[in-house]
């Protein structure tokens, strides 16, 4: 099996999405991200996660799934189901802070 992809399901004006993005950045991860209004597939998937709702973030990593995680929730699920996409290394507060806002890409590019 390939490396597991980190996706995170979101849409525009989202408070709680802009909040996670915002504290994976910081982390280093990378992550897909998908607007389920620009999706139909992404929409369809997220229902089926979210009880029929179109509720986000929503997150999946591997086989593991969560609805409105924490950034937190979001490293220990990567750490467990997709080791691989783990940064090499935490960035320091510049450097955490400047991806946060998109600024800067991870060393790894």
């Amino acid at each position: 099996m390939g490396p597991q992809e980190v996706t995170v399901y979101t849409r525009p004006g989202c408070p709680f999405c802009t909040s996670l993005r915002t504290g994976l950045r910081r982390q280093g991860l990378e992550f897909a991200e998908v607007d389920i209004w620009q999706d139909p597939d992404a929409a369809a998937t997220v229902r089926s996660l979210a009880d029929g709702n179109e509720t986000v973030p929503t997150v999946v990593v591997g086989e593991w799934s969560a609805v409105n995680p924490s950034t937190g929730q979001v490293m220990e699920a990567v750490g467990e189901h997709a080791p691989e996409r783990m940064p090499d290394r935490k960035p320091g507060a510049v450097e955490g802070a400047l991806n946060a806002l998109g600024l800067r890409k991870s060393s790894g590019d």
